[in-house]
């Protein structure tokens, strides 16, 4: 158990030890199949290689049916590369040019399907094994029966010995944290309704630092770990944007104290809250059920929408003198019950998005369709490729990076003739990391730990002679090691393993001793030389460097999104001012940035090596881009569901909104620039009391008038101010952060 406690630690769920344990007992008898009873080594060495990218490279999630599928859309799809690569591998620059174009298409489909994501290195694996051991058409039998018979085993092996368990644990947590701010709006309803009795003030308490704690566990688990604990698939990426909006929703009902009351129009206000906290009930079940669980948060939404909508009219309609101090004040628990409800909304809608998802069929998997009200899958596909055709994509550069030292290591190993060509590929794909440094590393630990495997390998090769019995033994043992050793060990351990491994199954096709060992560090050397020049030539700034890229890419835009989002929800009520569409164009952009800098943070996550700013004051980098855009989103919505059309002339309330807005953007904008580098970071913009009183002063008139149209307008004008009062609260915790990262010219390296 000591043992086992041990693994659990180092090993999330113990995947690298279920994956290895799999391939540990699939390898031994595939190679002995092929080896053995088929009597072919062509066959039997792609049975292994197949068994150890199938079953070691790839794991997939879902329910057992949609792996199962999945795994053989994989088969088929790295039996027609390996039918490429045969093809082209007799030709060297052919096979050279077809690797650049091969790679390039697997890595960057990364952003197409997560499938396919998942997949990437199981494919790269399919086409280099064969593109660099040249051989005539007439191999392309054997060569294909190796790897049909690891496919087949392979998708028996997954759903047979011990098979991934479906359930998400983040998705658990999420659904925890949502039933317990549910509670916590419904207690403190009960609690303003009954007079603020002692044990109902104390039973607030409770469930705040109840909730509170679960939202800060779930965050802590969402950026605490060296992996993205999200996964892969499209339900559990979802989780990316739920997390970012269950977290803007913990933060909201902090600023919501319970003690101020309802303020004016409690009722309405009261029932906005429980309305919000019966849909968000329900969503938190929903994501707790098993896929064929109902789904229809239909009714909860709408009555959600109701209430806003009865609980806005019954404020323009029970607004104190605006000349009284009690004005403001009576607003704020309004405002805050409509922004608490519109972020239940979205995360409602998330839900049924994150359910619908999980509910897809395999080839609906596959091929990366959107659940129905997610978008076509045109429309997704232009999304996602757009985000990342640009020059400032990790995945751009990780996919041109790749495929060039891939394409290198296919042409220097066919130019010079190395005896095992296929490790020069396989050494650049295994130590090939996002920057020179980080590949310099890898370079060496690659090395050591290739010759230390050497050695063992070797030695156990002389002592143990020509015992092949021997040998069936210890290669179990030996894929075992190779599979748990990056994980719970080292980077170089793994490498030792993957060498033992290898010895040992050349040594049962053909005994070579410790030449074989010889050759392999001088082909795992060029391998990693190849690596090396082309981190160091093309884009060497590293991960780190390109997360503070994508950080400041992303405050910018979302800045930008907010600020005209402002401006065409202030010009809807002002008839001075002539209609404007919704920011769509806005919209895009903004939602492009936080893909690619959701893409730089997994990348800044799995690379090794120290990272010398805490990771929580990256999570507050990152969780601004998502509340800004939220909050930019927050705004649309309030002005959208404004249909009564511009009346009067509004221009003074317009722009004191409009400067507000502009100062907050502008600041972000500065931050943005600072996280590159260029421009100092100014100081956090202050709260005009000033601004509030001219802002006060231009609604008067509306407020003070008969006409209901215009209240609702001052009404929403002062909400959209609170909207950015809100974003710029964010100011002083990003401060340091911000600071902090600019300090250093690769972020967090």
């Amino acid at each position: 158990m000591a043992v086992l406690e041990w693994l659990r630690e180092r090993d999330n769920n113990l995947s690298a030890l279920r994956r290895t344990g799999r391939a540990a007992i699939v390898l031994p008898c595939l190679f002995a199949i092929g080896n053995l009873v088929i009597g072919n080594p062509v066959t039997a060495l792609f049975a292994s290689v197949g068994s150890v990218a199938l079953l070691l490279f790839v794991d997939f999630g879902g329910p057992i049916r949609d792996r199962v599928f999945a795994q053989g859309a994989l088969v088929l799809a790295g039996a027609a590369l390996i039918t490429l690569g045969t093809l082209v591998s007799r030709i060297v620059w052919l096979a050279a040019a077809t690797t650049v174009v091969v790679a390039f298409v697997v890595l960057f489909s990364a952003v197409v399907s997560s499938v396919l994501a998942s997949a990437t290195n199981s494919l790269l694996v399919s086409f280099i094994l064969p593109a660099t051991l040249p051989g005539p058409v007439s191999t392309l039998p054997d060569r294909l029966l190796g790897w049909a018979l690891a496919g087949v085993v392979s998708m028996a092996a997954i759903a047979v010995l011990w098979p991934s368990p479906v359930r998400n644990p983040l998705r658990i947590a999420t659904a925890r944290a949502c039933a317990l701010l549910a509670q916590r709006l419904r207690t403190e309803v009960e609690c303003v309704r009954c007079g603020f009795l002692p044990n109902l003030v104390a039973e607030v308490d409770d469930v705040v630092a109840e909730s509170t704690a679960a939202v800060t566990a779930l965050r802590r688990s969402f950026f605490g770990t060296p992996y993205r604990p999200t996964g892969l698939t499209t339900s559990t990426r979802t989780l990316v944007r739920l997390i970012d909006e269950v977290i803007w929703l913990d933060s909201i009902l902090a600023r919501m104290p319970v003690a101020e009351g309802h303020g004016v129009a409690g009722d309405a206000v009261a029932e906005v809250k429980l309305a919000a906290a019966l849909l968000l009930d329900h969503g938190a079940g929903l994501l707790q059920s098993a896929p064929s669980a109902p789904d229809d948060l239909a009714g909860e939404l709408a009555r959600v929408r109701e209430a806003r909508a009865a609980m806005e009219r019954a404020v323009t309609s029970a607004l104190p003198d605006p000349d009284t101090a009690e004005f403001v004040t009576s607003l704020e628990p309004s405002f805050r019950a409509q922004e608490m409800s519109f972020a239940i909304t979205a995360i409602a809608q998330n839900i049924e998005l994150t359910v619908a998802a999980r509910r897809r069929s395999w080839w609906e998997h596959l091929i990366g369709r959107r659940p129905d009200g997610a978008g076509s899958a045109l429309s997704s596909l232009q999304e996602r490729t757009g985000a990342h055709v640009v020059w400032n994509s990790v995945t751009m550069h990780n996919s041109l990076r790749g495929c060039i030292a891939l394409g290198l290591a296919v042409l220097i190993a066919g130019l010079t003739g190395v005896e095992h060509s296929f490790w020069v590929a396989f050494g650049t794909m295994a130590v090939l990391r996002s920057n020179a440094l980080s590949t310099g590393q890898n370079t060496v630990r690659a090395l050591l730990g290739t010759v230390a495997g050497i050695l063992v390998g070797s030695a156990l090769i002389l002592l143990l002679g020509h015992d092949t019995a021997v040998f069936w033994v210890l290669l179990p043992i030996a894929v075992v090691f190779t599979g748990l050793a990056p994980a719970v060990i080292s980077f170089a351990a793994g490498q030792a393993g993957f060498t033992v491994a290898l010895l040992l199954l050349f040594s049962l096709i053909q005994p070579a001793g410790l030449r074989l060992g010889l050759v392999r560090v001088e082909d795992v050397a060029i391998g990693c030389a190849v690596s090396l020049v082309v981190g160091i030539v093309f884009w060497p700034r590293g991960a780190a460097a390109e997360l503070r890229r994508a950080v400041a890419d992303g405050l910018a835009e979302a800045a930008r999104y907010l600020r005209v989002a402002v401006e065409y929800g202030v010009s809807r009520c002002d008839e001075a001012v002539p209609d404007t569409a919704e920011p769509a164009g806005e919209n895009r952009r903004a939602a492009a940035a936080a893909r690619r800098l959701d893409d730089a943070f997994r990348g800044f996550l799995t690379e090794r090596g120290p990272k010398h700013v805490p990771l929580a004051d990256v999570a507050a980098l990152i969780t601004a881009v998502a509340v800004l855009r939220l909050t930019a989103e927050a705004v649309l919505d309030l002005w959208r569901r404004d249909t009564g059309g511009p009346s009067g002339d509004r221009t003074a309330a317009r722009t004191e909104v409009l400067a507000a807005s502009d100062d907050l953007a502008r600041w972000y904008e500065a931050a943005a620039r600072t996280l590159t580098g260029a421009a100092a970071l100014p100081a956090v913009v202050s709260r005009d009391p000033a601004a509030d009183a001219r802002l006060l002063t231009a609604v008067h008139r509306d407020l003070a008038g008969d006409d209901h149209q215009g209240t609702a307008a001052a009404v929403k004008m002062i909400w959209t101010a609170d909207h950015l009062d809100a974003a710029r609260r964010l100011q002083p915790g990003l401060a340091g952060p911000v600071t902090v990262a600019a300090r250093h010219s690769t972020l967090l390296t």
